[in-house]
């Protein structure tokens, strides 16, 4: 009877998401979003992503850029690194143990599953190398293989650290290593049980001496209880040579991918919020990290936004919660941020890249592209520019979800697509 009535469920949803409005998405953006009443029902609003294959088509970029595919036939390509020589690395893979709480629970993990790929996940870091410098990545090999769902990527000193969904670990490198010499080295274990966000952001400080993991929530909003969220939804600092550790930033829903700001070495963060308050709410967002801050999860959104589903309340910490600093638009799901460079060209030079993977909770899709926000007096100023699109088509098709994006300092913007299971890289025409 249980399944007849999820079934059921199902069935409601999947017509729901085929009924979405047909006007332009509602989304504020940037430092100061006016946001909506939250809206609160049996099932939330749901658009099924409806792949197919690229063909002949590509992503579409600015005029005077160019897109081409460096690498196809992966295994779920999440975020990607380049090295020193110009090798660019990129983790595969797709985790995950979190058992379904409700049959809402079940009814979203098949529409979301829809909307991914079949391909199974790698567990590996692929090597992509340009000897030449053309353009064309004739080298592709397997760097390092039996990792467990592989997703943040950093290197310095030599070293070349990896965040596994269940531990932080290296392995040390030689410039011009197509292979890695050997199984890697624990840093740290992360926390790996239930594992409802699973991915592992990471990044490193300029002086290779800390790292920094973001870990996500066990839950959209704390369903599973507190005390399986202890050590999560936060930024770790891990002491990079003992693998010491410690909160470094707390209330961060899903951390999905960080960086460091150059010349500053300040800390900033893509995050998910939390879904079931409508299509327009919470705001996904880019925000600088402060040591020792708190931005609201559960308790709070968007600063001291109460969250009244939370139970018990707590306004003592949402009383502290920071406002982030700039609105992505809701439920784009940004999993890629980089810093540009001036080899960018002029108008892309001063800010940040963000891969937007796209929504699955909204009747009028957002997301699915990569966007660019630009930066002045090293904080986000203006509304998000379009630098990368077409992974979903206007005839409701989806051919690419972006998910890292990387800044190559040659001047290219390497985008690793899970659906398509192909790394793009865009470069300005000379």
């Amino acid at each position: 009877m249980k399944a007849l009535h999820a079934l059921s469920l199902l069935s409601v949803a999947l017509l729901l998401s085929a009924c979405g409005g047909d006007g332009e998405p509602t989304q504020a953006h940037g430092p100061d979003p006016k946001l909506p009443e939250p809206q609160r029902g049996l099932l939330p609003s749901m658009k099924i992503a409806q792949p197919v294959a690229w063909g002949e088509q590509k992503p579409t970029v600015p005029e005077g850029y160019s897109v081409t595919a460096i690498a196809t036939d992966l295994r779920i390509p999440r975020q990607s690194l380049v090295l020193p020589n110009g090798d660019i690395l990129v983790a595969e893979g797709r985790g995950g143990s979190a058992a379904k709480l409700k049959p809402k629970d079940v009814i979203a993990s098949q529409i979301k599953a829809k909307g991914n790929t079949q391909v199974k996940g790698g567990n590996r870091l692929t090597l992509l190398r340009d000897a030449d410098g053309d353009g064309t990545y004739e080298v592709q090999t397997v760097f390092a293989e039996n990792l467990n769902a592989p997703y943040g990527l950093a290197f310095a000193n030599g070293k070349l650290y990896v965040a596994n969904q269940d531990a932080l670990v290296r392995f040390d490198y030689e410039e011009g290593q197509t292979q890695a010499g050997g199984a890697p080295t624990k840093v740290t274990d992360l926390p790996a049980e239930i594992n409802h966000h699973w991915t592992k952001s990471l990044t490193i400080s300029p002086d290779g001496r800390y790292l920094y993991v973001g870990i996500g929530s066990n839950s959209n909003i704390t369903e599973r209880g507190m005390e399986v969220e202890i050590d999560r939804a936060m930024v770790w600092q891990v002491d990079a040579e003992t693998g010491a550790h410690r909160p470094y930033a707390t209330g961060l829903r899903n951390p999905t991918a960080l960086t460091i700001q150059p010349h500053t070495g300040q800390l900033w963060t893509v995050v998910n919020e939390r879904d079931e308050l409508g299509p327009d709410l919470v705001p996904d967002y880019l925000t600088s990290v402060r040591d020792g801050g708190f931005y609201g999860w559960p308790y709070s959104y968007w600063g001291q936004n109460v969250d009244e589903r939370v139970r018990p309340q707590n306004p003592d910490k949402v009383a502290t919660a920071i406002k982030p600093d700039y609105s992505l638009g809701s439920h784009v799901a940004a999993l890629g941020v980089a810093f540009s460079i001036p080899a960018m060209g002029e108008r892309f030079a001063d800010g940040v890249f963000v891969g937007e993977h796209g929504s699955w909770n909204r009747p009028d899709p957002v997301g699915y592209k990569v966007v660019f926000v630009p930066f002045s007096n090293g904080k986000p100023a203006g509304q998000p520019i379009d630098f990368a699109t077409g992974f979903r088509g206007e005839d409701g098709k989806t051919r690419g979800r972006p998910v890292g994006v990387t800044v190559d300092p040659r001047g290219a913007l390497i985008i690793a697509d899970d659906l398509a299971n192909t790394v793009w890289r865009v470069t300005r025409d000379r």
